[in-house]
């Protein structure tokens, strides 16, 4: 076993190095976009045909979601192929190669109602598919069925992604290598950001490429502007504090730390307020978890105090911008955006202007000036407007069983503290920080993030159901996974 997993990192290095090699050589020697694409999947079925003879499919197609994890952080900086509307790089890739991978496994073996009976998250996965098939009827009433298309398409590999998640990380030892893998990528971005600040030098698939001197200082890493990446790092905080908080090993708890700061700076630099936000409340909301029982309820109290203050105070201002700001202020302009959203859903009665399509109907038919403005710039406006109220409730009710769904687990067991709290702060820190970005549907971070907090709550739920199964039983607890990963997150 250890022989195997052993040949399966070492071909998914390999893998790694293959492509990405190819990548710089066509970046230095300008092949043609195409030829590179081409040749760039006849090495990678060549390598999978030659590793099937040494690894199980099972550990195959493990590796290949630890290497999809990967490319997920490298965005559209390695390998970038237009074709028509689309455009396919290394992670879609991927992405379509780990979902093949499966599909030729279940069918095999005809092990998908094993893989389903082992998920304890059904009724999230069954919501997610729901989004897709409502999405898919509302082409029917959408005015662009192109943007429709490539909307869903984007919907669809992130729903993929949540589905092979859950599917392959199913062990706690799985989920923290995913966790160290967020870590370890993380940092690496961190420097190409330090390079875009203090260097100022952006990569291509920048929107800061090329632009003008003051721009060139932002970080953006492998990110198209600077608010993406600073939404990417409000979760990446709280993964950094998670492990300093739970590990015993001095040297990652210091790391860790250094990090964590680290990623706090970097989103001073892009000067994203919306994530100076969330980063702030994500700390408030991790005080408070880790406060005792009788301050809980009074720092509840004052919360609760302090969100209708601050709420009136909000309304008074925005009134205050919309009497008296220019009409092509940057905050106006996202107060418009949003009220455009609301009479667009009005107008179709609560089932939304269909998917991808929000953008269109800011662009031709704009109620409130947006100063060109197409994109709403909020997640959850984003998600009302496309596909009405059915899918808004939906994933709001699927965001509040995760992260209710964590808390009790968090509140009942003094083991995995690490992952439940990346998990449950990270959630909060996204979802104020996702008014920031223009568009989240293109965020895969966001579909991996998801994908690692659904996994993480079917996995340990699955463990209480054992350990109360057989608690009840009479028996010992059974150990699942090294005894390293039981209480803590790395010696």
């Amino acid at each position: 076993m250890m022989a195997s997993s052993s040949r399966m990192m070492q071909a998914a290095g390999i893998s790694i190095f293959l492509i990405t090699g190819l990548a710089a050589f066509y970046s230095l020697a300008e092949m043609p976009k195409l030829a590179v694409m081409i040749a760039a999947v006849w090495m990678a079925l060549g390598f999978a045909v030659l590793i099937k003879f040494y690894i199980r499919g099972e550990s195959l197609f493990r590796g290949s979601m630890y290497i999809l994890v990967i490319a997920t952080f490298l965005n559209q900086s390695v390998l970038s192929l237009n074709i028509g509307f689309f455009s396919m790089f290394l992670y879609r890739l991927l992405l379509i190669a780990a979902a093949g991978l499966f599909l030729l496994r279940i069918v095999k073996e005809r092990s998908l109602p094993g893989y389903w009976s082992e998920v304890r998250v059904k009724g999230v996965l069954g919501f997610l598919l729901f989004w897709l098939a409502y999405g898919a009827v509302s082409l029917l009433w959408a005015r662009s069925f192109i943007e429709g298309i490539k909307y869903l398409f984007l919907l669809g590999l992130g729903v993929a992604f949540v589905f092979l998640a859950v599917f392959t990380f199913t062990k706690v030892t799985r989920l923290y290598l995913f966790y160290a893998i967020w870590m370890i990528m993380t940092a690496g971005l961190l420097m190409l950001g330090f390079m875009n600040h203090f260097l100022q030098i952006q990569l291509p698939t920048s929107t800061l490429y090329g632009a003008s001197e003051y721009k060139l200082g932002y970080p953006t890493a492998v990110f198209f502007n600077q608010n993406d990446f600073a939404t990417f790092l409000t979760i990446s905080v709280f993964f950094y504090l998670g492990a300093a908080k739970n590990s015993k090993n001095v040297l990652l708890k210091t790391a860790s730390i250094l990090l964590a700061l680290m990623c706090v700076y970097t989103i001073v630099l892009t000067e994203s307020r919306a994530s100076l936000l969330a980063v702030g409340g994500g700390a408030a909301l991790y005080l408070f978890i880790l406060l005792p029982p009788m301050l809980k309820k009074l720092a509840g109290a004052a919360g609760v105090a302090g969100v209708i203050l601050g709420g009136a105070f909000v309304l008074t201002k925005l009134d205050e911008m919309s009497a008296n700001a220019d009409p092509q202020a940057s905050n106006l302009v996202r107060l418009n955006l949003l009220k455009n959203t609301f009479h667009y859903l009005l107008d179709t009665f609560g089932f939304g202007v269909g998917a991808g399509n929000l953008p269109f109907y800011l662009k031709h038919d704009p109620i409130y000036e947006t100063d060109s403005v197409v994109e709403v710039h909020n997640w959850l406006a984003e998600i009302i407007g496309n596909f009405g109220l059915p899918v808004f409730l939906g994933y709001v009710t699927m965001y509040a069983f995760l992260f209710i769904g964590l808390y009790k687990i968090y509140q009942q067991t003094k083991e995995h503290k690490a992952l439940l709290e990346a998990g449950m702060i990270g959630l909060a820190a996204f979802l104020i920080s996702s008014i920031s970005p223009s568009s989240v549907s293109n965020l895969y971070f966001h579909w991996v993030f998801l994908g690692f907090v659904i996994s993480t709550l079917s996995v340990l739920k699955s463990r209480e159901e054992d350990h109360d199964g057989q608690k009840s039983a009479g028996w010992k607890k059974r150990d699942i996974g090294p005894p390293q990963y039981q209480n803590e997150f790395f010696y």
